[in-house]
């Protein structure tokens, strides 16, 4: 439900959320809900089920491949086409900064989706984790609460079932604002969520914290005081969390004369064992109790009780008995204070979880997350770390708000785009993201390889800003997949443009190396070696093996000759020295680039100077054949070449130069020649059936070409009337065509206006490639056209299906959907680049107003 449609509920709350921290330009711009609403179900389905088993032999052999590997190895597949993640439309606002784990609350407040292991997700709704509030006025307890709508067949010595018409949910990624009003109470709360994500920042964004800001408005004629209690089961809701040996303790923690106290939660796992903190800040006015042992499947009777008789815990001394196999154990920590008649105060509350060292699934190497840079490595900071959250979140918030306002204020950029823009990032946190650091003796041949030696910044780069990989989605469990990150990458080259760059050499190295070993490929069962040298891998790995030193988990294709792979590499690179001026990066990169366009060279069968496509799907739509010349590859090919020439322009490279400026030439003829129409650019050349349907990516040449200010003048590729006339085809065909124009473009459409079904992925949505389209659109001129374009997608994923904090990377029109929560719809920070652009070219106005420019 969008915030401008909650009507008076959203009236009702309007001075309580201003004042307690939600931006006032920005409030009206989050996700929202009601605590009550609910939804109708969208049908849970993984697509290309019914397109791999269409073909007996290939699903024969993934029924074998996917029974060694769940059942006789327990793994995670790669890709489980048999148990496809159902959908759940509960689910908020992450906490955690980049790589270190996250917890995901529910927008009902519940604590619902953990990954703390790196990439592997545990989807549990752990009824124990809960806010209960306790009111006392005069010495008497008139009011205690868990802010929850459930109510749970355990611990039901609590009071539940907190009526959700008197709660509004916000989320403008990384904070949250949850808004209760305590029926007959006269009292208003505010809770705060926020998480350390802040642009640039590569300290404090890879902190494994989350803090909770509760306001506290009294509305009566008399004090009265506010209890916030913060329960904790020890664990994620799995079955580790009964395996025994698990045991809490309570903490304080004090420097700079700030002190904060909770309770420390030890999860023993015999792999990647950690530990949990909740934790409150004490100050004067302020006081901090606990409880540090209860049994979350009991009544938990104690607990309420204790609360109830004086709205603080008994804190006792000591740390707890471990767990017996089979017994779960949980804590609380108690915030209190009085708030004087129509007064307001603040409690702040926090978490943390500490997994400093960390094992893929293979268990051959140790990894150091980022954070032990800052904080111990021993598992021992926990407190530390609950500190610093506390003492430090007000920074935190003041550097989001210089981030955000200024697009927040844009009153020429609509709301939903707001919205969009900033909450699509929870994907940077929670894609199963982890951040390492390099071993401190770590050489460089530990990580360039034996041919990796010309990488002059790898070892300096690596060593200063660590390794970071992000997963395809949440489904699609590989980490750094190339041809996806190409259009996600826009996100961290405007926001975290070091993390691009260590992305990149990490993938530089696996192209000048190879893997020999040979593997079975599923798609058609043949045999060949895992990486060739000089290509481009498709990913650097599973979390349940060990990326980084063993790349390619996909299995589904032989991605050695896929046609785009190497492209979307040249492309990236001379983007990200377009935005950062890195020229040492180019430097580095260029060899890399000419051994990795010289491998595609042997593509251009003909010798016109265009790539042609080998007639299966090799290329990121994996199940989209294409044969022959193709608007598709032969575009990035195109735009790749002109990139090549203006780094080799760049860095006095002459003869490279002279040579892929012949090859353009040829190849701008080849392509108008072999695939337009008059109107836009055909599929493919193959003269087929579908090689005239009208592709929503086929202007992703271009995309790239303007992104890097291209595309134009002296490196124009396409020519401009032709670029504009594809893209208005595309707007009337494949998004206003197509659902009555309400959810976006759909990736194939005939010219006579009805969804090319010749492929599953043909008549599919890709959000990420939606948001790529109408950035391109924005570049050439075509703003309104993006933006409706763009909404689309947002108004179906975020309002109409609720899938919040978990953009699958397709749905179709009727009610199915493919891979929830993915890495390709983070390409929206590609349309955030274009409105600058274009914001940065305009004429400056004779009286400037502050909603003339996107720029902060």
């Amino acid at each position: 439900m969008a915030m401008a449609d909650a009507g008076p509920l959203m009236r009702r709350y309007e001075g309580a959320a201003r004042g307690r921290g939600v931006a006032a330009a920005g409030w009206r711009l989050c996700l929202a809900h009601r605590f009550e609403e609910r939804r109708q179900p969208y049908c849970a389905s993984d697509v290309p089920l019914a397109d791999v088993l269409r073909h007996v032999g290939l699903g024969l052999r993934y029924f074998r491949w996917w029974y060694k590997k769940t059942r006789l190895e327990k793994k995670y597949p790669f890709i489980d086409l048999l148990s496809a993640i159902p959908l759940q439309q509960i689910y908020g606002c992450p906490l955690g900064g980049i790589g270190g784990g996250t917890i995901t609350r529910g927008w009902r407040g519940e604590f619902c989706r953990w990954q703390l292991n790196p990439g592997i997700y545990h989807y549990e709704t752990v009824i124990a984790d809960q806010f209960t509030v306790c009111l006392r006025r005069k010495g008497q307890t008139v009011y205690q609460q868990v802010l929850s709508v459930e109510k749970p067949s355990t611990l039901q010595g609590w009071n539940w079932g907190y009526c959700g018409r008197y709660a509004f949910y916000h989320a403008l990624y990384p904070r949250a604002w949850t808004v209760y009003e305590l029926p007959g109470q006269n009292v208003v709360l505010t809770c705060r969520q926020v998480s350390p994500v802040i642009p640039h920042d590569y300290q404090d964004s890879s902190l494994p914290v989350g803090v909770f800001i509760w306001e506290v408005e009294n509305g009566n004629d008399e004090d009265v005081d506010v209890s916030i209690m913060f329960s904790l089961q020890n664990g994620t809701g799995t079955k580790e969390d009964k395996r025994g040996g698990h045991w809490n303790e309570p903490f304080t923690f004090e420097k700079e004369g700030k002190q904060v106290a909770g309770v420390l939660l030890h999860h023993c796992t015999e792999v990647n064992p950690f530990t949990l903190a909740i934790s409150a800040r004490e100050k004067a006015g302020t006081g901090v109790t606990h409880f540090t042992a209860f049994n979350p499947t009991g009544s938990g009777k104690e607990v309420w009780q204790d609360l109830l008789q004086d709205g603080r815990l008994d804190s006792p001394a000591g740390r707890s008995t471990p767990t017996e196999k089979g017994e779960v154990v949980a804590a609380a920590v108690c915030a209190s204070c009085t708030v004087p008649a129509r007064g307001h105060r603040t409690l702040k509350l926090a978490l943390a979880w500490d997994m400093p060292c960390v094992h893929f699934g293979s268990k051959e190497k140790l990894h150091l997350r980022r954070y032990t840079r800052y904080f111990s490595s021993k598992g021992d900071a926990a407190p530390a770390l609950s500190h610093y959250a506390l003492t430090r979140y007000e920074e935190w918030e003041k550097k989001i708000d210089a981030w955000q306002k200024p697009i927040l204020e844009n009153s020429h950029l609509p709301p939903w785009y707001k919205s969009a823009l900033f909450n699509e990032l929870y994907f940077l946190t929670d894609g199963g993201t982890i951040w390492v650091e390099l071993p401190p003796d770590c050489c460089a041949e530990d990580v360039q390889g034996p041919a990796g030696a010309g990488l002059s910044q790898l070892l300096p780069v690596l060593r200063e800003y660590g390794r970071f990989a992000y997963l395809e989605g949440q489904e699609y469990r590989m980490y750094n997949t190339y041809d996806v990150h190409f259009y996600a990458s826009f996100a961290l080259i405007m926001l975290w443009p070091k993390l691009q760059i260590s992305l990149q050499y990490d993938i530089a190295v696996t192209v000048v190396n190879e893997d020999v070993q040979p593997r079975q490929y599923l798609m058609r069962g043949q045999t060949a070696q895992v990486k060739l040298k000089n290509v481009v891998p498709h990913d650097i790995g599973e979390p349940d093996d060990e990326p980084w030193q063993r790349v390619n988990a996909y299995l589904i294709h032989d991605t050695a000759s896929w046609k785009d792979l190497n492209l979307k590499f040249v492309l990236q690179v001379y983007r990200d020295y377009y935005l950062t001026h890195d020229s040492l990066y180019l430097r580095d990169m260029w060899p890399v680039c000419q051994a990795v366009m010289e491998s595609e060279l042997k593509f251009d069968t003909d010798n016109d100077g265009l790539i042609e496509n080998g007639g299966f799907a090799d290329q990121t739509y994996d199940a989209w054949v294409v044969t022959g010349a193709s608007a598709y590859c032969g575009g990035l090919w195109l735009a790749a070449v002109c990139m090549m020439c203006k780094m080799a322009d760049v860095l006095g490279d002459g003869e490279t130069l002279r040579k892929y400026t012949a090859i353009l030439q040829k190849g701008k003829e080849a392509f108008e020649r072999l695939l337009w129409n008059g109107k836009y650019y055909n599929y493919d050349s193959s003269e087929s059936v579908t090689s005239s349907s009208i592709m929503s990516d086929q202007c992703a040449g271009q995309w790239f070409l303007g992104a890097c200010g291209l595309g134009q003048g002296q490196f124009e590729v396409f020519p401009k009337s032709h670029v504009v006339s594809a893209l208005k085809t595309i707007f009337e065909k494949n998004v206003m065509g197509f659902a009555g124009g309400t959810m976006g473009a759909v990736n194939g459409m005939t010219p006579d206006g009805v969804p090319d079904t010749s492929s599953i992925q043909s008549n599919e949505v890709w959000i990420g490639v939606v948001y790529a389209l109408a950035a391109t659109m924005i570049q050439e001129g075509l703003v309104q056209e993006g933006f409706h374009t763009a909404e689309g997608c947002y108004r179906t994923v975020w309002e109409r299906l609720g899938m919040a904090f978990q953009t699958p990377e397709a749905y179709c029109e009727k009610k199915v959907f493919r891979s929830l929560a993915y890495m390709r719809p983070l390409s929206i920070w590609s349309m955030q680049l274009a409105l600058e652009s274009r914001a940065s070219q305009a004429p400056a106005p004779t009286e400037p107003t502050q909603a003339n420019s996107l720029n902060p």
